[in-house]
């Protein structure tokens, strides 16, 4: 799986991205993000406020209960604004 991280997200986990097997019941993006937290102090501190951050599997925005597979992209992001 290829997990990709943008913006302030980015930032605080201290990569743009990583390659990650799918680990065991890890079957949603909520799952797969309370995982990622279990990373590291710098994921954890990503993904304190899960609300904050938005997914998209497979370049299609994704909510939490939103399934994921071992050969996705699942991208983080902070909410986007127009104006």
């Amino acid at each position: 799986m290829q997990i990709l991280y943008f913006a302030w997200v980015r930032e605080k986990v201290g990569t743009a991205g990583e390659e990650l097997a799918l680990p065991d019941g890890v079957r949603d993006v909520g799952a797969l993000m309370r995982h990622l937290a279990s990373l590291s102090p710098r994921h954890a501190e990503a993904f304190a406020n899960p609300t904050a951050i938005r997914a998209a599997v497979n370049q299609e925005f994704a909510t939490a209960e939103d399934a994921v597979a071992d050969r996705d992209e699942v991208a983080f992001f902070p909410p986007v604004t127009g104006g």
